[in-house]
């Protein structure tokens, strides 16, 4: 005959829900079949698809070298941040194709998915990368441009006659 239960607690245990509930999530290697980690990185309007496996530290963006794709010192700075702050520099070769907005904003997208990649492929360097920021997506976008206005925020010019 199955018990009366008469509170929460009991409720819990019965389920078996009884775990520690102060316990960190657990997260686990994401990996495809060729043994690289994917994922997505967004900033502004660009996408960067980005895929990372163990190599020398060869960089790869839409099929060509990192130095030729981001020739400012500046983006390429941008998307070392992650690697560098993990310590795996020349550890992982990474390949990205990224299509949508500017060359700055493209930079952004492939830092985000770089980190993003990083922590499928050792999730423990997930709270390296969240502390610094890199795993949160930044969600400013160009605000749109409104009626009765020159842009979204300027005014048309004012004629006193």
């Amino acid at each position: 005959m199955a018990e009366e239960i008469s509170s929460l607690e009991e409720l819990g245990e019965a389920l078996g829900s009884g775990a520690d509930e102060n316990a960190a999530p657990v997260h686990v290697q994401k990996l495809d079949a060729q043994g690289r980690a994917y994922a997505t990185g967004k900033r502004k309007d660009a996408v960067a698809r980005v895929w990372v496996k163990p190599g020398s530290g060869k960089i790869t963006v839409n099929k060509r070298e990192l130095d030729v794709y981001f020739a400012r010192p500046v983006l390429r700075m941008i998307l070392q941040q992650p690697i560098q702050l993990a310590e795996r520099v020349g550890q992982y070769d990474v390949i990205v194709t990224v299509k949508g907005g500017g060359l700055s904003g493209q930079a952004g997208a492939v830092r985000h998915g770089i980190a993003k990649a990083l922590t499928h492929y050792e999730p423990e360097l997930r709270s390296v990368l969240k502390k610094a920021g890199f795993l949160t997506r930044d969600s400013r976008v160009v605000e749109r441009k409104k009626y009765g206005r020159a842009k979204a925020r300027r005014s048309f010019q004012f004629s006193k006659r």
